[in-house]
């Protein structure tokens, strides 16, 4: 056991007559090692990506919402007179009136009336 153990740390698998099969294998799995490394790296990075455009999400949702009340104040009758009064424009004390255009009929449906 004690002989195991110390060719072991004196890495005598790696010099022997077979040892081609060993390094073979400590090659793969180097490999393999270095694969599963740059996937959770890939991995990490796309987590963090989708964390980053999940906050400007919800920051251009709220600037959406803000933006979209504010034009809701500036719309309002009140505001729009407000403002046209600072210029000396003032409302109509008459209701405007619908203008209908009678539109003329050609002749081929005075024909067919």
């Amino acid at each position: 056991m004690k002989g195991k153990l110390f060719n072991l740390l004196k890495a005598r698998f790696l010099v022997n007559e077979d040892a081609v099969k060993n390094w073979r294998f400590i090659i793969f799995l180097i490999f393999l090692a270095i694969v599963m490394i740059a996937n959770t790296h890939s991995y990490e990075k796309k987590v963090f990506q989708i964390a980053e455009l999940n906050n400007e999400v919800k920051e251009l949702r709220s600037e959406f919402v803000d933006r979209r009340s504010e034009l809701m104040k500036i719309k309002m009758e009140s505001t729009v007179a407000q403002k046209m009064e600072e210029k000396q424009i003032f409302p109509s004390s008459v209701p405007p009136k619908k203008i209908k255009v009678a539109k003329e009929k050609t002749a081929w449906e005075k024909l067919w009336q």
